[in-house]
């Protein structure tokens, strides 16, 4: 038993990650991070989520929500910052943690955001689906439901769109990530230019009476939770949270950055401090437009507040261009999840072919992997009861990465590199990330919980049966 527990905790020597990424090419600027990390954060999310939570969780206190979810997100940047500056390997926190803290670590870390990319692709592919479908109905337009929903769900056969979309990003990224860059960059200016105009539009339809009280009086609800006061702004907090996790995207792009110690704090960092002011200035301008109550079971809050005011033109343009920039998620999604898939092909953790490069440095076998089941999770099975895993993989990963600056520190300057940026207020920032990050997974349903279990172990039984046998701390060749 100590033999076996010795195995599985050995530790990856960063000189070796550096040399294998070394193919990889170094093509990523800041402004290609933020626009990466921007697009992938403020994605559907930003205009369904503000007036959801307002609706069912904390009324105009959603704010609040939106702020404390951005803290704690925020805590766990700054470490994600440190990681990849010092360690800027592809694979983000499956690559750092089996560097500092040894093999079965960094499956468990990289198992996890695993579930969150297989999911998070099918997940935007499907809300891209739906709000095309919906644009088209502006223009009394529809799709046959054989061809727009998955199969078994309301006469659905497959989801057209959603497989088109996932094909078409895949096709982007195969030629490059320079290229994908550029979409990325045009399509993220778009969607910020649409928030802001309808941040610019609400302002001017804002009732005072709208925030009064701003912290609802907490209530009770049949389902056992509670509406209003701390807990219901608690409640909101875990369910915003799930929009902030892109910044994770962002990390497992480092071996494609130009000067990684410099791009990478600021592209991960930058990126969210964006993000939560455009999400805080959409939920204060919703709930000030109507009454929070309104916002009950509306699919669309944003579209639905702008016609509801009378700028049905303005509605129409502004979800048109929301279509369009959800594509900026898919990419940074697709972009982050093959990259993750190549580094455990790489190790040999999964079937080395997962691992190879093209002649032009890029990991498009992984891609095409992550792409197929993708569509197969997107286009035929109905998986709305998944949709909380995403957050629940990346929170586990989220403290991994947190402890594991404890297990940094000691080692920069000697075998790892003494990165420019460290994360302020050693030792204490640290320990709050993890405690804010434990805080937020605790807030999740049972559900959530149940099936992030399930899927732990079923991680292990892989990494048991296949991952450590053929890894390449083995000491073994399996090509």
């Amino acid at each position: 038993m100590h033999n076996l527990w010795k195995r599985m905790t050995l530790r990856e020597d960063p000189g070796v990650y550096s040399d294998k990424d070394a193919h990889l090419k170094r093509v990523l600027s800041v402004k290609d991070f933020l626009a990466l990390g921007v697009g992938t954060i403020v994605s559907t999310t930003i205009f369904t989520l503000p007036g959801v939570v307002a609706a069912d969780h904390a009324g105009p206190a959603v704010a609040i929500s939106c702020l404390l979810a951005a803290i704690v997100a925020g805590l766990v940047a700054f470490a994600y910052a440190e990681m990849a500056a010092a360690m800027p390997f592809a694979g983000s926190a499956y690559s750092w943690i089996n560097v500092v803290f040894g093999e079965v670590f960094g499956w468990i870390a990289g198992w996890a955001l695993l579930a969150e990319y297989f999911i998070a692709v099918a997940f935007v592919a499907s809300g891209l689906s739906a709000n095309f479908r919906g644009l088209l109905t502006s223009f009394d337009l529809t799709m046959p439901k054989a061809l727009s929903n998955p199969m078994g769900t309301d006469g659905g056969v497959v989801d057209l769109v959603a497989v088109g979309v996932i094909v078409i990003v895949a096709v982007i990224l195969a030629r490059g990530v320079h290229e994908a860059a550029k979409v990325e960059n045009v399509l993220v200016v778009l969607k910020v230019i649409a928030i802001l105009a309808f941040i610019g539009i609400g302002l001017t339809r804002l009732d005072v009476q709208n925030y009064v009280p701003f912290i609802p009086k907490a209530t009770p609800l049949a389902d056992g939770s509670v509406f209003g006061g701390w807990r219901g702004i608690y409640a909101g907090v875990s369910m915003i949270f799930l929009a902030y996790i892109g910044f994770d995207s962002i990390a497992a792009n480092s071996a494609e950055a130009k000067d990684p110690e410099r791009t990478m704090p600021r592209g991960i960092i930058g990126s969210l401090i964006i993000a939560v002011t455009l999400f805080m200035a959409v939920s204060l301008v919703l709930v000030g437009m109507f009454k929070y109550t309104n916002y009950h079971d509306v699919a669309d809050p944003v579209g639905w507040a702008l016609r509801t005011a009378g700028f049905t033109g303005a509605a129409t343009v502004i979800e048109a261009v929301a279509v369009v920039g959800m594509f900026t998620a898919l990419i940074g999604m697709m972009m982050a999840g093959s990259r993750l898939l190549y580094s455990f092909g790489r190790d040999g953790m999964l079937p080395r072919f997962l691992g190879r490069l093209t002649p032009s440095g890029l990991p498009n076998h992984a891609l095409v992997v992550l792409s197929v089941i993708g569509v197969v999770i997107g286009a035929f099975f109905p998986f709305k009861f998944l949709a909380q895993l995403i957050s629940a993989g990346t929170l586990i990963a989220f403290m991994f990465v947190a402890l594991g600056i404890y297990k940094l520190r000691p080692r920069e300057g000697k075998d790892i590199a003494n990165p420019a940026f460290k994360m302020p207020w050693y030792p204490v920032m640290p320990a709050l990330a993890f405690i804010g990050a434990l805080i937020v997974f605790m807030g999740l349903d049972i559900q959530a919980k149940l099936y992030s279990g399930i899927w732990f172990v079923l991680g292990l039984v892989v990494y048991l049966a296949y991952g450590m046998r053929h890894s390449t701390l083995s000491g073994k060749s399996h090509e």
